[in-house]
């Protein structure tokens, strides 16, 4: 997998970039706070969306922006795939408008989905990511700052092993859960058996016979009594109807008294309302001649002959279309004013510009000339010392005029003097030692010789064969005494041979030594001497560089000038043309008055004849009323001769003995009802009974097949649960084995010349390093640079398993380093570009490192530079082809 284009607008401090990215090493340089790490993080955020951020969205909205759009494409397992986030920043917080991602075969919307297919595509969620090929600014220690246990979790989930882990602790749930499921069926089994016995032992059936009787007989007494109360409503009901009619004949003489005042009053009110419009149609009659002559008054103020609305709208027409030709100009006089200024103004800012980029190289040059004057002096004292060292090697050369070997020969001939000179004293111990035994031999025969007896065999000297060899020995001492001084005399001369040879090859060191002495002077006075020179040709082309920046800004500046002109003469007919617009809109003005006064007079006849209406209505009004006035007088007179007082008492006797007897009933029937319900409630309570009982069985028996499923599934949970643990245990020891074996490749590339021997991982992911003399040591007990250094190779051996996998290749993001070279210094940095080298040569397709080490810039395929302007703060990138440009 690798990124292949990233495109961002109003991304934090990106306004407007496009960048194209190629297989191999890319390094991203530039100065600190330049924006280079948040391209990265554009890619991030363009893969995972929010759980990229370590805050919120509005972070990545540009200020003073509303809007800010991201577009990742990227390479995946042979298929091209095209991300796309816009982000809208205009309420109370930042939102994801827009989330789109294209597949070969699909295209899929909405955050969450495309997060979800991200990570389904990569394998990895957005932690892993950055547990893996993602190496955060300030997170290169991560991993070997983490406990075993957080690292065994990390890398546990890269290898998807986390998974195994979650579906064991589902099966150990799932076993847990059958087994609290199966007490509680055994228990509610057990319940069952008990409330199963216990109704049968209620003889329900016989109780339900009986109750059923009872029933019947209570039944009987309610409907008896029901019908004597059916005949005490009925009697109940007539005399109510008969005092009801007469209280409506009544209720109906109070009612239509009152209508009958009512409308009296109704038709009084209406007569005055009558009066009052008539009242407001004069008014508004003449409120209509005022405005008429005051539209006469504007009328003589205007360029037409009539106020009708055909001359108003054409004289409009007229007006407007003036205008629409005087904006037209006005609009291309601003625009032109606005593009004079603002050209004015930047190419003023470009002279500022020249002028300060001018003076820059000057004072650049002037300690370039500074610097070369100085080296000129450095080298005027490494010429002296190089003449020094010179003479001190003639000097001890010297030595060799008189001496008895050439120069060059004295080690061997020290060797050689040496060797002369141990095997002379050997000989001398030899002599000495053999001279001691003879000397002694020769005292102790003097002293027979003293006693009479022969000095070998200790007889009687008298006719002895052995008398002669005293005499031998003594000749022989004499003999070794002799040799011995000569021996003496040789080993003396020999040692002062030695002690010459061993003056001869000091000085033949010495003079080694003040040759390679002399070699580094003459290869630094060669070096400060190409330094001079460049240093004086770069300030000649510095200054040369200021004076072109001088000119060119000279002619910027008289530009601008020519342009200010040009923007002055335009804001002036600005000006005229706003005078022009003014009267046409004060004429625009008059001829609206005088359409407002005619809508005016209009509206004051509209009123005067919805008056007139309104008069014409309450006239109908009053002449309905008068009607219905005469026929409530008629109707009440009527009421009046119909009423019977005797009828109305008669009524009033039977309606209450009706209510007397329906008391009573009322309670005999309720207390019959009541026993009635407690027998049906009784009857249903048994019946209910028998059917619970019915149920209980079948609950019983679903129950024990429901016991015997439970004790089955049980079982295969818990064989479940042993599977995934032994599965996870065993890909987890292959995973260690094949991690340890990639480490130490990495780490014998990365340390090959150093003295570290080798890491070791144990099952539980802790690490150890062993020294070349066998001595383990803690990771943390390694330097800040090591440590760092340690960390990168870690997270490359797992980016190399997780790339070619346990049983097979997988496609994995891009390598990315974002400033990996915090901790590390020179000699670590070299290590670094040797990793990041390896790596390529295993087969990364693509490494991308954030950093502004020349080295790592150096060893990169391709180059991207990054860049902030000090003054709108926003950030450009640009790809360079070469290293030598990016250095520029």
């Amino acid at each position: 997998m690798k990124f292949d284009r990233v495109r961002l607008r109003n991304f934090k401090c990106y306004a407007d970039a496009d960048l194209r990215l190629d297989r191999g090493v890319t390094v991203i340089h530039g100065l600190n706070g330049s924006g280079k790490s948040s391209l990265l993080e554009a890619c991030f955020f363009a893969l995972y969306g929010a759980k990229a951020l370590d805050r919120t969205l509005e972070d990545v909205v540009t200020i003073g922006e509303e809007e800010a759009i991201i577009e990742l494409w990227f390479t995946h397992d042979g298929g091209d795939f095209h991300v796309r986030r816009r982000i809208r920043a205009t309420g109370e917080r930042a939102t994801t408008a827009e989330c789109v991602l294209e597949t070969p075969e699909d295209t899929i919307e909405g955050a969450r989905d495309v997060r979800r297919e991200v990570t389904s595509l990569f394998r990895m969620d957005s932690e892993a990511f950055v547990n893996c090929a993602y190496v955060r600014q300030g997170e290169v220690n991560k991993l070997i700052n983490a406990s075993p246990g957080q690292r065994q979790d990390m890398i546990d989930d890269l290898l998807q092993l986390g998974k195994l882990e979650e579906y064991r602790e589902r099966a150990s749930d799932a076993r847990l859960g059958v087994k609290s499921v199966l007490d509680d069926k055994e228990g509610r089994l057990a319940g069952l058996d008990d409330q199963i016995e216990e109704k049968e032992e209620k003889n329900l059936h016989e109780r339900l016979n009986d109750l059923k009787s009872k029933l019947g007989d209570t039944q009987g007494e309610i409907e008896r009594f029901e019908g004597n109360k059916e005949t005490a409503e009925e009697t109940y009901e007539q005399a109510v109807e008969v005092l009801e009619s007469y209280e409506e004949k009544r209720e109906e003489l109070e009612s239509l008294s009152s209508d009958i005042e009512e409308l009296e009053s109704e038709i009084s009110e209406t007569e005055r309302e009558r009066t009052e419009h008539g009242e407001r149609v004069r008014e508004l009659r003449e409120r209509v001649e005022d405005l008429e002559s005051e539209v006469e008054d504007r009328l003589s103020e205007t360029d037409i002959a009539t106020a009708d609305e055909e001359s108003i709208d054409a004289r409009l027409d007229e007006l407007d279309a003036e205008d629409d030709e005087l904006q037209s100009e006005l609009s291309d006089a601003e625009k032109q004013a606005m593009m004079f200024g603002n050209q004015a103004d930047k190419l003023a800012e470009k002279a500022d510009e020249f002028e300060s980029r001018a003076s820059e190289k000057r004072e650049r040059a002037d300690q370039l000339e500074t610097d070369a004057e100085e080296a000129e002096a450095d080298l005027d004292s490494y010429r002296e010392k190089l003449e020094t060292l010179g003479e001190q090697i003639d000097d001890e050369k010297a030595a060799f005029e008189d001496a008895p070997v050439a120069f060059g020969e004295a080690e061997s001939y020290l060797e050689e003097r040496r060797e002369e000179r141990e095997g002379l004293r050997e000989r001398e111990q030899e002599l000495t030692a053999e001279l001691t035994s003879l000397r002694d031999s020769i005292e102790e025969a003097e002293e027979l010789l003293d006693e009479g007896k022969c000095p070998e065999c200790g007889q009687p000297v008298e006719d002895s064969p052995h008398v002669d060899t005293l005499a031998k020995d003594r000749e022989r001492a004499d003999e070794l005494d002799a040799e011995l001084a000569e021996v003496r005399d040789e080993r003396e001369r020999v040692e002062a041979t030695v002690e010459e040879a061993e003056r001869l090859r000091e000085a033949e060191q010495t003079v080694e030594n003040t040759r390679e002495n002399r070699r580094n002077v003459e290869q630094l006075v060669e070096n400060k001497e190409a330094s001079v020179a460049e240093k004086r040709e770069e300030a000649a082309e510095l200054r040369e560089a200021a004076d072109d920046l001088e000119s060119d800004a000279a002619e910027k500046r008289e530009d601008a000038e020519n342009l200010r002109e040009k923007a002055e003469d335009r804001e002036a007919r600005v000006e005229e043309l706003d005078a022009e617009r003014e009267e046409i809109e004060t004429k625009r003005e008059r001829l609206d008055e005088i359409r407002d006064l005619r809508g005016r007079i209009a509206d004051a006849e509209d009123d005067i004849e919805r008056h007139r209406e309104k008069r014409r209505n309450l006239e109908e009004v009053n002449d309905q009323r008068r009607e219905r006035l005469a026929d409530k007088r008629e109707r009440r007179s009527d009421l009046r001769e119909s009423y019977d007082d005797r009828k109305v008492q008669s009524a009033r006797e039977d309606k209450k003995e009706a209510e007397d007897y329906l008391e009573k009933v009322e309670v005999k029937l309720e207390e019959l009802r009541e026993k009635r319900d407690d027998l049906q409630s009784a009857i249903g309570g048994v019946e209910s009974e028998l059917e619970e009982l019915e149920r209980l069985r079948d609950r019983r028996d679903d129950l024990r097949e429901r016991v015997e499923s439970l004790e089955s599934l049980r079982e295969e949970a818990a064989e479940l649960q042993e599977m995934y643990g032994d599965l996870r245990a065993e890909l987890r020891q292959r995973n260690v084995e094949q991690l340890e074996e990639m480490l130490n490749e990495v780490f014998d590339l990365v340390y090959q010349n150093d003295s570290y021997a080798r890491i070791e991982l144990d099952g539980e992911y802790e690490l150890t390093v062993y020294q070349k003399d066998g001595e383990a040591l803690d990771p943390e007990q390694l330097s800040g640079g090591e440590r760092a250094l340690f960390n990168l190779s870690l997270r490359c051996a797992i980016y190399r398993l997780l790339s070619e996998g346990i049983e097979g290749t997988a496609p994995m993001p891009p390598l990315i380093l974002d400033e990996p070279t915090v901790f590390l210094d020179s000699g670590h940095v070299s290590q670094l570009a040797e990793l990041v080298a390896s790596m390529r040569e295993l087969g990364v397709e693509q490494i991308i490192v954030v950093s502004h080490d020349d080295e790592l810039v150096a060893a990169a395929d391709d180059v991207v530079w990054v860049e902030k302007d000090s003054v709108s703060n926003r950030s450009t990138v640009e790809r360079r082809e070469t290293v030598l440009e990016a250095a520029d």
